[in-house]
């Protein structure tokens, strides 16, 4: 918590939890579509990354951190820490005029870029994202009016991080946030294993092998996730299963996952289009640094189509109030996937936790929402509500 003080003066929000940045964990009210809460089951928890302050997603826990920690090399270096214990200092003239002799660049499809943008131009960096043909309009505008540089490209995100890297190794002063390749990204993910743990004491959830905790988590490049995971895993040990949930036609860690010995194997070799609404999960390759991190730690890859992104979408909302956005929708097929299906039954079978159910509890971590303007959620929660009333009618 020593860069609490400079982020309650950069972000006076933040005072109210004393600069920490953290989502809530709350009990799902409503029914949950074909999985209300029932003896069988057992309990049912969003993780509201989607409300994470400053960022407005799960992108806030790795993209601030390995902001914050370029940021303190740089303090470090040239003087500006020393003697302070108040990191508030680097929120001060001097500290922002050496920021501003550096530009932070970072290849995105949307909400990394977010985060990075808002927190680094915050601190006086100069700041360029590099965004892909999947990237929403809306979230290049709220960069821009942060005062960051928003680059547009028309290939996928696997070209924009691309042309982000390269540009950024040409400039001295650059430094580039690699969403493929950063160990500071996937630490500050990490984290929230030991936040999950204190939430879920609070709240007098026990987690051990007679009460299993599935976690599910929307994945696109593989950071976020495994991040989480590796954090979750080091936490709660064999008691907790983690799925990572991604688009059908954007699968590039189960693609992985099926081909270990191709690394750098694409969606496109595997057939698939990466044509998908969840902007934040359209990624033809998966982070090689996930993949080794984290393959030997999932319990499974679940996928999803669109239509039940939205329609989750607007059951949630209708439901528990809660606002995200199509890739955060994504951890609602978990679930489904898990009790609902023959493979999710023969995995509970194997690890011998079906008598174990009634006391388990599933974490849906929703990774995105609280920024989207209001006529786009509208227009989400139209396309939600159509589709349910679609599949209610007789055919």
């Amino acid at each position: 918590m020593r860069f609490a003080p400079l982020l309650t003066k950069l972000f006076p929000a933040l005072q109210a939890s004393s600069g920490l940045i953290e989502s809530g964990l709350v009990r799902l009210k409503g029914a949950y579509p074909a999985l209300a809460e029932s003896a069988s089951h057992g309990r049912y928890w969003v993780k509201t990354d989607s409300d994470l302050p400053v960022a407005g997603s799960i992108k806030a826990r790795g993209g601030i951190y390995e902001v914050l920690a370029f940021a303190e090399t740089l303090a470090e270096r040239h003087g500006l820490l020393a003697g302070a214990a108040d990191y508030g200092v680097l929120a001060g003239a001097a500290a922002r005029a050496c920021f501003g002799r550096y530009e932070i660049s970072v290849g995105s499809t949307g909400n990394l870029g977010l985060s990075i943008g808002i927190m680094a131009s915050a601190m006086g960096f100069r700041v360029t994202v590099h965004m892909s043909a999947e990237a929403r309009q809306w979230k290049k505008d709220k960069l821009r009016a942060h005062g960051v540089t928003v680059v547009e490209h028309e290939g996928d995100y696997a070209r924009a991080v691309a042309a982000g890297r390269a540009r950024s190794l040409a400039d001295p002063q650059g430094y580039f946030v690699d969403d493929e390749h950063s160990m500071d990204l996937f630490l500050g993910y990490s984290v929230a294993g030991l936040r999950l743990r204190d939430q879920l004491a609070e709240a007098g959830v026990t987690v051990d092998a007679a009460h299993p905790l599935f976690v599910y988590l929307p994945c696109g490049v593989g950071g976020a996730p495994a991040g989480i995971t590796a954090g979750v895993k080091l936490v709660f040990g064999e008691a907790a299963h983690c799925v990572f949930v991604e688009p059908a036609a954007s699968a590039c860690f189960m693609t992985r996952l099926q081909n270990p010995e191709r690394e750098g194997i694409s969606i496109y070799d595997a057939g698939m289009d990466n044509r998908t609404e969840a902007d934040g999960l359209a990624v033809p390759v998966a982070s090689e640094l996930a993949y080794a991190q984290t393959r030997h730690l999932i319990s499974g890859v679940v996928t999803v189509q669109d239509a039940v992104l939205f329609a989750d979408l607007a059951r949630v909302q209708a439901s528990d109030g809660l606002k995200v956005e199509p890739s955060a929708a994504a951890g609602f097929s978990g679930p489904r996937a898990l009790v609902g299906t023959v493979e999710g039954q023969a995995y509970l079978r194997e690890h011998g936790l079906l008598a174990a159910m009634p006391q388990a509890n599933h974490i849906i971590w929703c990774t995105g929402g609280a920024f989207v303007p209001a006529p786009e959620y509208e227009a989400f929660l139209e396309r939600g509500r159509d589709y349910l009333a679609a599949w209610q009618r007789p055919s």
